[in-house]
């Protein structure tokens, strides 16, 4: 059971969940690609198009939002469905923003396997669709918010682990540690995002 039209191309930047993606598509005899931002992706795009993206949302360079957005405003790319996942981006409204953008599904990690290649098989062999993109002001505006609410939700999470931290026995310390560097790192990752943010919507309203 190959991909009809070329391979899948899996974008993650978390190495063990890019394996297990990449495991599990191949052992069921699709043909795979990978890529570890959007960045990286247009790039792997440019020299082989693929049948279906399956891309994570939080992502350094350029993340699954606005990879997605540049996919959908480019006419030779607008129609390759597209399978979000995300542990991050997971409210109703973060998927609906995701759906805007001409996602064909979007699904939580960790994923469940037979549910994720059943949902590959049916976009596979599926009509493409034409995705017409969002205008750039509603898509930053929309990205703005969402990036806003998880960066509140981020900074929650830190705080409640640098308190709990200070009060757990020294055994159980190292999971803790991790979960609060993990965290850090998305808060700083959406941060920067945010930043690009403002400055783009500023000059798009000039």
């Amino acid at each position: 059971m190959n991909a009809v039209n070329g391979p899948i191309l899996v974008v993650e930047d978390v190495p063990n969940v890019l394996e297990l993606l990449e495991v599990t598509l191949r052992f069921k005899g699709y043909a795979v690609i990978s890529a570890r931002n959007g960045e990286e992706a247009l790039e792997v795009i440019v020299k082989q198009r693929p049948a279906l993206i399956v891309t994570d949302i939080l992502m350094p360079k350029l993340d699954g939002y606005a990879f997605v957005q540049k996919l959908r405003l480019d006419p030779v790319t607008r129609s390759i469905p597209v399978i979000f996942l995300s542990a991050t981006y997971v409210t109703p409204e973060d998927k609906e923003f995701a759906l805007s953008l001409g996602a064909s599904r979007f699904m939580e990690k960790p994923i469940d396997t037979e549910d994720f290649l059943l949902t590959v098989a049916e976009l596979i062999v599926q009509q493409p669709a034409q995705a017409r993109p969002l205008d750039m002001e509603t898509f930053y505006v929309g990205y703005r918010t969402r990036l806003e609410n998880k960066l509140r939700h981020k900074n929650s999470q830190i705080v409640r682990a640098e308190r709990l931290l200070a009060t757990l026995p020294l055994d159980q310390k190292p999971a803790f540690e991790a979960l609060l560097q993990q965290s850090t790192r998305d808060r700083d990752e959406i941060q920067a995002e945010l930043y690009d943010i403002y400055k783009t919507l500023e000059d798009l309203r000039k």
